[in-house]
C-alpha cells in the first residue's frame, strides 16, 4: 500500500498544497502550527473518511472557506486508486473511488489500510470506556465488513429503543411488548459484536504483549481485560434486570454498546499505576499491533503515521521503531516533527530512501 501523492484545497490551515511522496519514509518538519500533522490527518481522512482529530467534517474547512477537498493518488496490489473526500458547508460530504461516488461511505472502509501513532492516543488510557470501544471497532472493522454493518444496525437501534425510553418516561407509560422487539434484535447483534471481539482479542493480545515487551526491554506482565455485561450471563435478563433503571434514565444503561477493556501492567490498571515510560510504551505497542492485525487481515502493509513520535518517546524506544524499519516490517511511512536536524539524524540510521518536507 503506497500513496503516490496528496493534494490539499481549503483543508484546514492549507489554502492548497501537493505533495509528491517517496515509497518509503516521508518527513514533515517545521515549527508548531505550520501545519505538519494537518497533511498527516489529511491522509488519514482519505483512508476512513473523517479526520483523526477532529470528527466533525465541516470544521475541517479552513477558517472563512465554504469547502475542502482532499485528494490522493494510490497504489494497492499494483493498481491504482484515486481517492477524493470533499465536504462543503450545508452539505453532506462526498467520498469518491476512481470518480464514482460511495453509496454509502462505509463501504470505504477497509480500503485504505492505515494506522497513526499520535499523543492525542492517550486518550485510550486516560478517557473513558468509549474511546477505547471505537478503537476495538476500529481494527476489527478495517478487516470485517460483516462486523462494521453489524455494529451500525446495532447503533441505530439503539438510538430507537432510548427514544422509546424517552416516549415511555414522558408519557408515563410502558409498553413492554414494543421494548421486546428492540430488545431481541439488540441481543442478536450485541451477541455477534461481543464473539467477534472476544475473538479478536485472542489473537490480537499475544501480538500487543510480543511489541511491549520489544519495545520496552522489560519483563512486565501486561494484558488486556475486556469487560463486557454479556460476559457469561444471559443477555435477556441482564436487560430486563436494568428496565426500571433504564427507564429512569431514559437510555440503555447495559448492554454491547458498554463494553470496555481494561489495558492492565502487572495486574493494575495502566491509568493509575502506569509511569509516563509505560503508558507511552503501552500506547505505541497497542498501535504497532494493530499494525500487525491488520497486515495479517488484509494481506497488504497499512501505510504507517507517525505524528511527533520522536518528541514523545525516549531514544531507546526510538532505536527499536528504527530496528523495525531496517527489517521491512513497515512499509511506507510518513513522519512529522518540530527539529529537522533530529528528524534527519534519525531516518538516515534507516539506510532507506526518504524525503523531507520543510513547512
Amino acid at each position: 500500500m503506497k500513496l503516490n501523492s496528496i493534494s490539499l484545497i481549503n483543508y484546514k490551515s492549507f489554502s492548497s498544497a501537493d505533495f509528491e511522496f517517496d515509497d518509503k519514509i516521508n518527513c514533515f518538519v517545521g515549527n508548531n502550527g505550520v501545519g505538519k500533522t494537518n497533511v498527516l490527518d489529511a491522509i488519514y481522512h482519505l483512508a476512513f473518511a473523517k479526520s483523526y482529530f477532529n470528527p466533525i467534517t465541516v470544521q475541517n474547512i479552513k477558517h472563512d472557506e465554504e469547502f475542502f477537498v482532499v485528494n490522493g493518488n494510490f497504489i494497492k496490489n499494483d493498481q491504482e486508486e484515486k481517492i477524493v473526500v470533499s465536504a462543503k458547508k450545508g452539505v453532506k460530504r462526498v467520498v469518491k473511488r476512481n470518480g464514482k461516488i460511495y453509496d454509502r461511505i462505509s463501504e470505504h472502509i477497509g480500503l485504505i489500510p492505515l494506522v497513526i501513532i499520535s499523543p492525542t492516543d492517550r486518550d485510550l488510557i486516560i478517557e473513558g470506556s468509549d474511546t477505547r470501544r471505537k478503537f476495538l471497532d476500529g481494527v476489527i472493522s478495517l478487516s470485517n465488513s460483516l462486523y462494521l454493518n453489524k455494529l451500525i444496525n446495532y447503533n441505530k437501534l439503539l438510538q430507537q429503543r432510548n427514544a422509546l425510553l424517552k416516549y415511555f418516561y414522558i408519557n408515563r407509560t410502558f409498553d413492554s411488548d414494543a421494548l421486546a422487539v428492540y430488545d431481541e434484535q439488540l441481543i442478536a447483534l450485541g451477541g455477534y459484536m461481543h464473539s467477534t471481539r472476544t475473538s479478536f482479542l485472542k489473537s490480537f493480545t499475544p501480538i500487543f504483549k510480543k511489541y511491549y515487551q520489544q519495545i520496552s526491554r522489560s519483563e512486565e506482565a501486561v494484558d488486556i481485560y475486556y469487560k463486557a455485561d454479556f460476559n457469561n450471563t444471559n443477555p435477556a435478563l441482564v436487560l430486563k434486570n436494568a428496565q426500571q433503571k433504564d427507564l429512569q434514565l431514559q437510555y440503555t444503561s447495559v448492554g454491547t454498546h458498554k463494553d470496555d477493556l481494561l489495558f492492565l501492567l502487572d495486574n493494575h490498571l495502566v491509568k493509575k499505576f502506569g509511569s509516563q515510560g509505560q503508558q507511552k510504551s503501552f500506547l505505541t505497542a497497542l498501535k504497532l499491533a494493530q499494525f500487525e492485525f491488520i497486515k495479517q487481515e488484509s494481506g497488504t502493509v497499512p501505510i504507517l503515521l507517525l505524528d511527533d513520535i520522536f518528541d514523545k518517546l525516549d531514544e531507546s524506544r526510538v532505536s527499536q521503531i528504527i530496528d523495525m524499519v531496517n527489517d521491512d516490517q513497515f512499509g511506507q511511512l510518513f513522519i512529522s516533527d518540530t527539529h529537522p536536524e533530529r528528524t534527519e539524524a534519525v531516518i538516515k540510521q534507516t539506510e532507506q530512501s526518504y524525503k523531507i518536507f520543510k513547512l
